[in-house]
């Protein structure tokens, strides 16, 4: 336990982990109920199984090979804390026998991210499914990538802040809207798997990238799916 803490607190010096007896004390509204319940259950295997259970009701197909990965390479998950918000933190054993932490954000977090909130209602289902009632962004730890990143660090496209020098690289002409697009996963190199929401029928996405020629009419969660557990590897 103290040597995991060390590792997390390279990270943030102020993190903690929720002990089964504290989780009482957390104030109502702070959790959902389902982890208030969750947590206080001691067995670590059924904590496990109980999460995943959560996972495949609301994104069991879109992100079953995630699903699976973590059904076999689950080591545990724990309650953890700072600044008074809560997340869970995923402690998976891949198979090349590497420990690695992911983080998955409490889907009662506030909206902070403006430009995002505005459109909320224009994301498809799937997806405003993941972030309410999942995980507010389940993504790696120590870097906060190679998966759904948090609502805050959405990456709204058409900010006019943000270099996109590869148009002027373009092969073909552009064919999503940036002003409409928000990239929802990251691999943390510059490269996102976003939504353009006047163009999102069936899930229907683009692997944007600074650096790369997108890639277009692809299917959102299939490349989510797909880069999550080439993350885990």
């Amino acid at each position: 336990m103290e040597l995991k803490l060390d590792f997390l607190r390279e990270y943030n010096e102020n993190i903690r982990l929720v002990s089964p007896d504290e989780v009482d004390n957390i104030n109502i509204g702070l959790i959902p109920d389902m982890w208030r319940e969750l947590f206080k259950e001691q067995d670590k295997e059924k904590r496990i199984q109980k999460i995943l259970s959560v996972w495949r009701q609301h994104v069991g197909t879109n992100l079953r090979n995630t699903i699976s990965y973590l059904d076999e390479y689950l080591e545990d998950i724990e309650l953890m804390e700072f600044d008074n918000t809560y997340s869970i933190l995923y402690t998976i054993k891949n198979s090349k026998g590497e420990f690695l932490y992911y983080e998955g954000r409490n889907p009662q977090d506030s909206f902070e991210n403006e430009e995002l909130e505005l459109s909320w209602g224009k994301i498809p289902d799937s997806i405003r499914n993941f972030y309410e009632n999942v995980h507010n962004g389940f993504y790696d730890y120590t870097s906060e990538s190679m998966g759904l990143v948090p609502l805050e660090s959405v990456t709204y496209l058409g900010d006019e802040d943000l270099d996109w020098g590869i148009i002027d690289e373009l092969e073909e002409p552009i064919q999503i809207n940036l002003d409409t697009s928000f990239g929802f996963f990251s691999n943390g190199m510059g490269s996102y798997v976003a939504i353009d929401y006047t163009n999102c029928n069936n899930d229907n996405a683009t692997f944007w990238s600074a650096k790369r020629q997108p890639k277009y009419n692809v299917n959102f969660w299939s490349y989510v799916d797909e880069w999550i557990v080439i993350g885990f590897e």
